[in-house]
């Protein structure tokens, strides 16, 4: 079984343009989630995938694997693609596809060997990661993404507000109630299945909640999950900085 580890890199973020580019610590976060996704051993190639010269130029300088995508994307996954089919022209085949967030600048490469677990079972097509929720403010909050499982681990329903409902019962006491699941922004793909999946039009339930892995429920795949006690930092925006100065080190721009 052969796995290829894609690093999507856009540099036009909305919240936080550059931002791969940022340094952390004495190197670039693009370059810190590449090193981390590097040392998992269940990856035979890790590659970024960008839309700009900049990015493209700094991972060949660091002697990374990267590969120029176009900006028309609208998703990691829809980039995750378009490298498969050029590494596909270039007589590199990849049985499967890990998307590896780039805004996770220390991400533990465990996350990315239970993603690729999944697919030791032949039937599993899609895969990602779950976390047990802790606190009642991640259950509500509506930037955590809520999953629903089936007693074989596969998803049932993704949503931003608090699913299960918990009937008859005061929400802050749900957490001791019942367990509830974090989706956690990794996801794996078996390489027919990615090509596939990005030909689907956009769904009603995935424009509502804007979570693309809707449109794959919508249509009838599966999502293979994997629970997991890891869980990185991500970035989203340069005030996100001060979680990785706490904990690990400086940053500079």
């Amino acid at each position: 079984m052969s796995i290829l580890g894609v690093i999507p890199a856009r540099y036009a973020s909305t919240r936080f343009p550059g931002k791969p580019l940022v340094i952390i610590d004495g190197k670039s976060m693009i370059q810190r989630v590449y090193e981390q996704s590097a040392k998992c051993a269940s990856l035979e190639k890790v590659v970024v995938a960008t839309d700009h010269d900049a990015i493209f130029n700094h991972v060949r300088l660091f002697g990374g694997n990267v590969v120029m995508t176009g900006a028309h994307h609208n998703s990691g996954t829809e980039r995750c693609c378009e490298v498969a089919d050029k590494l596909h022209q270039e007589g590199e085949n990849y049985d499967h596809v890990i998307n590896i967030q780039g805004d996770e600048p220390y991400i533990n490469p465990e996350q990315i060997s239970q993603v690729a677990a999944c697919f030791s079972d032949p039937g599993t097509l899609l895969a990602t990661l779950i976390k047990k929720i802790g606190s009642p403010e991640d259950l509500t909050s509506p930037n955590v993404v809520k999953v629903v499982v089936d007693k074989n681990g596969n998803a049932l329903l993704f949503s931003r507000a608090v699913i299960p409902f918990i009937r008859g019962m005061e929400q802050k006491e749900w957490l001791m109630a019942a367990t509830f699941f974090r989706h956690i922004g990794i996801y794996g793909y078996e390489t027919s299945t990615l090509k596939r999946i990005v030909g689907l039009p956009v769904s009603a339930i995935e424009q509502a909640e804007s979570l693309e892995q809707l449109r794959w429920l919508d249509n009838g795949y599966k999502i293979k999950t994997q629970i997991t006690e890891y869980e990185s930092i991500a970035i989203d925006s340069p005030a996100d900085l001060l979680k990785i100065t706490n904990r690990n080190g400086t940053f500079h721009q």
